[in-house]
């Protein structure tokens, strides 16, 4: 039977965890407060000091941060905005559940939306700006705000797979008027369930929000706007303030994990690989390569007990929800969306995985080329 080398492996973690994680949890438990509470006091602390932000507002998910991000910035039926074809369908959909329409804009080839396609897709109707930070690799954030600024349109970030992440020494998520994280399973920073926050320095825009996660209560019987139920509880809350003590050991990890797939393909022709660049600091979320016949590749490592997966197979406006709601689109302006989407495929980057299974993955990956 052939050893697997997972994707993932949070029960590796949980197990190195359990002992003190529980002991967290018990203390939850004991005090019966279940709904926000201390811990996501603390959490929210924790987040605004890392980041360097005034605000940080804990929520149910990432997907619900980027509701109300937009929510926020009055971002309404009818209104435009624009983001990328190639990320997680949450991004889209948080701008179908506003009402608005989103318009796609074409990527790079390192994956993320391409600043020059953005201006191209600016009308009078673009209300925001969505860029994703996918795998945890920034976007252009400078050309991005240039553009922002000259039109006056408001930039939300949709940063799930990237806290830690910076461009120019600055961490991603807080470049616009909001950032969005998730705090899912398979994130860096995760909890043990769906958890995200919102980060902002606007005062006003973090007061609504930590209104609007509650039902709109601002006191226990006082209800100033029908509001949501999107907020974090206190035991993802407690999982997430241990876990935060570990962040900076996950990213090391991962970053030297990157390091030796560069070192061990970085002759192979038959791939791409998306290298950092100067004025970057990537997490490695996931880490992602452009390969040749990857669907014969994917089986293939799949036989040697190498687990991998695609981020993500379909194009948004490809999926039935898109097409039941939107006109068909032209790919015509989409072309680099469409072809690295044919070639990209990730492979474990956990920060459980070992120097010698990287080897393994290489050798394997170069026998299949050969």
């Amino acid at each position: 039977m052939v050893n697997k080398i997972s994707y993932v492996n949070l029960i590796q973690q949980i197990k190195n965890e359990k002992k003190q994680v529980f002991r967290s949890l018990d203390k939850i438990f004991s005090s019966g407060q279940f709904i926000l509470g201390d811990e996501v006091d603390k959490f929210e602390k924790k987040i605004c000091k890392f980041l360097g932000v005034r605000n940080c507002v804990a929520l149910n998910s990432g997907t619900d941060a980027l509701v109300l991000g937009l929510y926020l910035l009055g971002i309404k039926k009818g209104d435009e905005v624009i983001t990328p074809p190639n990320s997680f369908i949450a991004s889209t959909a948080a701008i179908v559940h506003v009402g608005a329409v989103p318009i796609f804009a074409d990527v790079k080839n390192d994956q993320n939306i391409d600043p020059y396609d953005i201006e191209k897709k600016i009308t009078k109707k673009t209300k925001a700006i969505m860029p994703v930070h996918l795998s945890g690799r920034s976007c252009e954030m400078n050309e991005i705000k240039k553009i922002s600024n000259k039109y006056k349109i408001p930039v939300i970030e949709d940063a799930a797979q990237a806290i830690g992440t910076k461009y120019r020494n600055k961490f991603v998520g807080t470049f616009g008027e909001i950032g969005c994280f998730s705090a899912h399973p398979l994130k860096n920073l995760n909890a043990i369930g769906d958890a995200g926050y919102l980060v902002t320095n606007n005062d006003k825009l973090a007061k609504r929000a930590t209104i609007l996660r509650n039902h709109g209560i601002q006191k226990r019987n006082k209800v100033l706007t029908f509001g949501y139920v999107s907020r974090m509880d206190n035991l993802q809350a407690c999982v997430l303030n241990f876990r935060f003590n570990n962040l900076k050991n996950i990213i090391k990890k991962r970053r030297l994990n990157a390091t030796l797939y560069f070192r061990h393909l970085k002759n192979l022709k038959n791939i791409q690989l998306l290298k950092e660049r100067s004025h970057e600091f990537n997490t490695y979320h996931t880490f992602v390569i452009l390969a040749d016949e990857r669907d014969k590749l994917k089986k293939y490592l799949e036989k040697k007990g190498i687990l991998t997966a695609i981020h993500y197979p379909y194009l948004i406006f490809e999926q039935t929800a898109y097409k039941k709601r939107f006109k068909r689109i032209s790919t015509n302006d989409l072309k680099v969306s469409k072809k690295i989407n044919q070639r990209i495929l990730t492979l474990p980057v956990n920060q459980f995985i070992t120097a010698r299974q990287i080897r393994k993955i290489c050798n394997e990956i170069i026998k299949f080329y050969k």
